[in-house]
C-alpha cells in the first residue's frame, strides 16, 4: 500500500474528460471546495482578494478557441472560475472572489447551494428525467406551471375560478429555454392578438430606450437593431419614466399599438428603476388602446419575497416574461405567463428543443420553495443592502451621482465614466466581482446583483469596499 489517496472511478472519468491536465484540475477544484465548505462567511470575507495557498497549482486550459469578444485566439495563463459556493468563487490561479452579480445575474442562491444540490440529486435518483418532449410534460413541469400561475396572481394556489378569470394570468408557456425565446414568444402573442382585432393595421410596439429583451432578432429589434430586416412592424422608443413621451407615443400611434414592453429595472440602462406613476400610466394607456402590457421580469423575477417585482406596483400585466433566476442557474428554463385571451399560437410557433426539462423544473420548484421559506431574510437583505448603498452619494458627492435600482438589483452611478472604470478596477483587484456599464455614451455605473445566499455581513462588506475604494481615489492612492 502506498500513501497515494484512493480515487473512485467517477472522479477518474471526470478528470479524463478534462484532458491531459484533468487530474490536477480536479485536485484544485476539490481543494477549493474544501476551503469554501470548512469556513464560515466571516472567515471567507476576511480572505476575499487573497491568493489561497491551499489551492494546488494546475495547468489550466486557455481560451484560444473562443470567439474574439470573449478573449479567444490568445494563449495565455488563464484565471477563470475554478469553483464556487454561495456568493464566493475561487479562480483558477487560486484567488478568492466575492461574486456581487450572482453569476451572470441568474444564480438566485449562488453557487452550489446545498439544499438545491441535494434536491436535484434526489430527483435524479428518483428517476426524474433531464428532459422530455413538450407533448408529455413530466409532473414537475406541470406543477411548476401551477406554481407560476399562483405566484403571478399572488394567491396561495390557483382556483378553478381563476382559470375563467379574463383578467388573471392563468396560462403558461414553459417549453422554452432562454429569456430571448420567451420575449420572442411574448411579442408573437401580442402581435397575434393585434392582428385578430385590427385587421390590416401595421402594428406598433412601444419599448423603453436602453431595454434588453434578449438576443433574438425580434428582441434586438426592440432596441433599435436590425431595422433593415423588418417590414410592417414599427418600434417606438420612449425614455424610461417620461410620462409626456409615453402619452405622446400612444396618441401619435392611436389604434396601431399592439404592445408595450417594460423592464421594471433596466439593468442594460444602468439599473434605472421605473416609477410607479409611469408603470400605472402604461397600464392605463394599454387598456385604452386594447394593447398588451408586457412586463419582462427576466432580471427581477425571483429576487423578491413575492417572486415578481410588479406586485409592488399594484398593476397586473397582460403578459409576464420570466427566466434567469427561475431555476437558480441549474439549467436555462424560461416561461411566459399570460391571460387566456392571448393564447393564439400553434404548438410549435415558439419552442425550445429542451424547454420542458423536468429536472430543471424541479430546480425551479426548489428555488421558489426556498424563497417562500426565506421570505423574511430575502426582504430584509434587499432592504438593508439598498439602504446602505444610499450612503455612497452622501459620503462622496463629487464622485457618486446616485443609486439606481431596487433592492439587490442596484447600480452605483458615477458622475464621470473614468471614475466608474477606476472604481471597478479597484474593486476587482480587491476580489469583488462587479460589472461596469461604460460602453454607451453617458453610461458610468457599476452594477451589482447579490445572490439571495448573501447575508447582512456580505452586504456590509460590499458597501464598505465601495467606501474604501472611493476614499483611496480621493486621496490619490
Amino acid at each position: 500500500m502506498t500513501g497515494r489517496p484512493q480515487v473512485n472511478s467517477s472522479e477518474c472519468r471526470l478528470a479524463s474528460l478534462l484532458g491531459r491536465n484533468g487530474r490536477e484540475i480536479m485536485t484544485a477544484v476539490e481543494a477549493a471546495q474544501r476551503f469554501l465548505r470548512e469556513r464560515d462567511v466571516g472567515e471567507l470575507l476576511e480572505a476575499v482578494g487573497q491568493r489561497l495557498c491551499q489551492i494546488p497549482a494546475a495547468a489550466h486550459l486557455d481560451k484560444r478557441f473562443f470567439q474574439a469578444s470573449y478573449g479567444g485566439g490568445v494563449g495565455q495563463t488563464p484565471d477563470d472560475l475554478l469553483t464556487g459556493r454561495g456568493v464566493f468563487y475561487v479562480s483558477e490561479q487560486g484567488k478568492l472572489y466575492l461574486d456581487c452579480t450572482a453569476g451572470h445575474y441568474q444564480m438566485t442562491w449562488g453557487y452550489n447551494h446545498p439544499d438545491l444540490n441535494a434536491l436535484v440529486q434526489q430527483a435524479i435518483e428518483a428517476g426524474i428525467v433531464w428532459d422530455d418532449h413538450s407533448n408529455i410534460p413530466g409532473a414537475s413541469v406541470k406543477r411548476l406551471a401551477e406554481r407560476l400561475v399562483a405566484a403571478a396572481n399572488d394567491v396561495e394556489s390557483p382556483s378553478e375560478e381563476l382559470l375563467d378569470d379574463s383578467k388573471a394570468l392563468n396560462t403558461v408557456l414553459l417549453g422554452i429555454c432562454t429569456g430571448s425565446v420567451a420575449v420572442n414568444a411574448a411579442l408573437k402573442l401580442a402581435l397575434a392578438h393585434h392582428g385578430s382585432v385590427r385587421l390590416d393595421t401595421e402594428p406598433v410596439v412601444i419599448a423603453l430606450a436602453g431595454n434588453y429583451h434578449g438576443t433574438d432578432f425580434l428582441a434586438q429589434r426592440l432596441r433599435g437593431m436590425w431595422q433593415e430586416l423588418f417590414q410592417n412592424l414599427q418600434v417606438v422608443e420612449v425614455e424610461p419614466n417620461d410620462l409626456t413621451g409615453l402619452r405622446k407615443a400612444f396618441a401619435l400611434h392611436r389604434g396601431r399599438v399592439a404592445a408595450m414592453f417594460c423592464e421594471l429595472v433596466l439593468m442594460n440602462r444602468e439599473a434605472i428603476l421605473l416609477d410607479e406613476d409611469f408603470v400605472g400610466e402604461a397600464r392605463t394607456r394599454c387598456d385604452e388602446a386594447d394593447a398588451c402590457l408586457v412586463i419582462d421580469e427576466i432580471q427581477s423575477g425571483f429576487w423578491y419575497p413575492q417572486f415578481f417585482l410588479y406586485h409592488q406596483y399594484g398593476i397586473m400585466p397582460d403578459i409576464l416574461v420570466i427566466g434567469k433566476g427561475m431555476t437558480a442557474g441549474l439549467h436555462p428554463l424560461s416561461a411566459v405567463v399570460y391571460r387566456r385571451q392571448y393564447d393564439r399560437l400553434a404548438q410549435y410557433d415558439v419552442i425550445s428543443t429542451n424547454g420542458n426539462a423536468p429536472l430543471a423544473a424541479v430546480a425551479g420548484l426548489g428555488c421558489m420553495d426556498l424563497i417562500e421559506r426565506e421570505t423574511t431574510h430575502v426582504a430584509a437583505l434587499n432592504r438593508h443592502f439598498f439602504d446602505r448603498l444610499q450612503e455612497l452619494p452622501q459620503a462622496w458627492p463629487s464622485r457618486v451621482a446616485a443609486i439606481h435600482g431596487h433592492g439587490l438589483l442596484a447600480g452605483v452611478k458615477f458622475h464621470r465614466v473614468e471614475d466608474a472604470l477606476e472604481a471597478h478596477r479597484r474593486l476587482l483587484h480587491r476580489g469583488l466581482w462587479t460589472r461596469v456599464h461604460a460602453y454607451h455614451e453617458g453610461h458610468s455605473t457599476i452594477l451589482t446583483k447579490l445572490a439571495l445566499a448573501a447575508d447582512h455581513r456580505v452586504a456590509d462588506f460590499v458597501v464598505d469596499a465601495f467606501h474604501q475604494v472611493l476614499r483611496e481615489m480621493d486621496a490619490g492612492n
